[in-house]
């Protein structure tokens, strides 16, 4: 099926719910943010509420984490992790099992959602539309962390290049996702001269898995993917890997984003952020899964400076974070 890119694009940047401006957030420095948020102190995201009355302390925190794979498989592989953040809160913790980025986006903007991880696209809308305040990700016990966008094909395909892809079809994940579509975009136009509709014939698969699954089983021809999501595919062996060829593979980009909505209270905030660094890892539900793409920490990182090259993807590619 045929998709038009450009009103993709517009509703990818659109918050689902429109909320009137908070009462604290009036005449502020805000950037890029939504009007409903105030940034005093210049690092780009969103500013906690100083008035005690905007802040809110929930008996039970909503969590979600991206909906790149099946919700059923990261319930399970998050459950560990989750009976770490109720002992260090001392709240009830319920995984939110969203089904794409703009219902995630959504839930946090409307205050149904509290502590997430948000795909590397999706950061940027998260922050400006939904008072997102991510401070880490995950790394190997190394340090490394990131993960690069490949163009795969399947064996046979007829495609051995980009350059092959012209007068075929690609497969993107979804408007919000960085290497699912943003990326891909950019580098095809500007690598390469590749445009959809006047090129090739994008389709949109909804998630990684989507488009992994589909090109393995010969229904899209070539697919804009996470490799991340493909290994840990390969390790459960929902496909192997020689069902996929990769003819492109970019540079490394910062993985899922991980943090909580503004307006949680200060002290909450902060035992949420020790929960994350004082999570240890070995013999967990969350290793068991994660260290199939070589994951084993939660890595300290900032919105600024580690978003900074997804931020210049999205100028390339014309997207606004407006909110309205």
């Amino acid at each position: 099926m045929k998709l038009n890119i450009k009103p993709l694009i517009a509703t990818s940047v659109i918050a689902l719910l429109s909320l009137g401006t908070s009462a604290w957030a009036q005449d502020c420095p805000r950037g890029d943010l939504d009007e409903r948020f105030c940034d005093a102190d210049g690092d780009l995201i969103a500013d906690i509420p100083s008035d005690p009355a905007d802040q809110i302390d929930p008996d039970t925190l909503i969590f979600a984490y991206t909906p790149v794979e099946d919700p059923a498989v990261y319930k399970t592989a998050w459950s560990d992790f989750l009976e770490h953040l109720e002992a260090e809160t001392g709240k009830d913790v319920v995984f939110f099992p969203v089904q794409s980025n703009a219902a995630q986006i959504e839930a946090m903007r409307s205050g149904r959602l509290h502590i997430a991880g948000f795909n590397t696209g999706s950061n940027p809308l998260a922050v400006n539309c939904a008072g997102f305040r991510p401070f880490t990700i995950m790394a190997s016990l190394d340090g490394n962390f990131g993960y690069e966008m490949e163009i795969i094909t399947y064996p046979g395909s007829g495609i051995e290049s980009v350059e092959d892809i012209k007068g075929k079809q690609l497969a993107f994940t979804s408007p919000t996702s960085n290497s699912g579509f943003k990326a891909p975009s950019a580098i095809l136009k500007g690598d390469f001269d590749l445009l959809p509709e006047r090129d090739f014939e994008p389709v949109f698969s909804g998630k990684h898995d989507n488009s992994i699954l589909g090109v393995a089983n010969k229904d899209y021809m070539a697919a804009s993917i996470a490799n991340s999501v493909k290994s840990r595919m390969i390790s459960r062996d929902v496909i192997k890997e020689d069902d996929v060829i990769t003819i492109y593979k970019s540079q490394t980009f910062p993985t899922t984003g991980f943090g909580v909505v503004y307006n949680l209270k200060p002290e909450l905030q902060d035992k949420i952020r020790d929960a994350f660094f004082s999570f240890e890892w070995d013999g967990t539900t969350l290793e068991a899964e994660f260290s199939k793409s070589n994951e084993g920490q939660f890595l300290e990182m900032t919105y600024q400076v580690f978003w900074e090259v997804i931020r210049k993807i999205d100028a390339a590619n014309g997207v606004s974070y407006a909110c309205e």
